[in-house]
C-alpha cells in the first residue's frame, strides 16, 4: 500500500478596482467549511502587503484525491457569486505535490 501524497494549493485572488475589502469578507466565509472538510490539513486566507487588491487562499491537502473533492465541493460555489456580484477581477489557482529528486 503507497502512503498518501500530500497536496496543497495557492489561489491567487485579484478583487475589482475599489472592491478589495468586501471580497476579503467574502473569502472569510470560505475559511471554516474548508477547515472542516474532509482531508484538510490546513486552509489560511492572506492579502498582499504590496498591493491591496491582491488576496491568497492557501490550502494542504492529504491527498490529491481529497483536494479534488474539496473543488467539486459545495463550498466553492461562492466563487460563483463573487464572480455574479463583479468582485473578482482575476483568480490563479495553482496546485502543487512532493518534489521528488534523484
Amino acid at each position: 500500500m503507497t502512503s498518501p501524497q500530500p497536496v496543497s494549493h495557492l489561489a491567487f485572488v485579484r478583487a475589482s478596482f475599489g472592491r478589495s475589502a468586501e471580497l476579503g469578507e467574502r473569502l472569510q466565509q470560505l475559511l471554516e467549511p474548508s477547515r472542516q472538510a474532509p482531508g484538510c490539513l490546513s486552509f489560511s486566507l492572506q492579502r498582499s502587503t504590496s498591493d491591496t487588491q491582491l488576496w491568497l487562499l492557501s490550502g494542504s491537502w492529504y491527498d490529491p484525491a481529497a483536494m479534488a473533492d474539496y473543488f467539486a465541493s459545495p463550498t466553492l460555489s461562492l466563487f460563483g457569486d463573487l464572480l455574479q456580484a463583479q468582485l473578482l477581477d482575476s483568480l490563479d489557482v495553482q496546485t502543487f505535490g512532493e518534489a521528488h529528486t534523484g
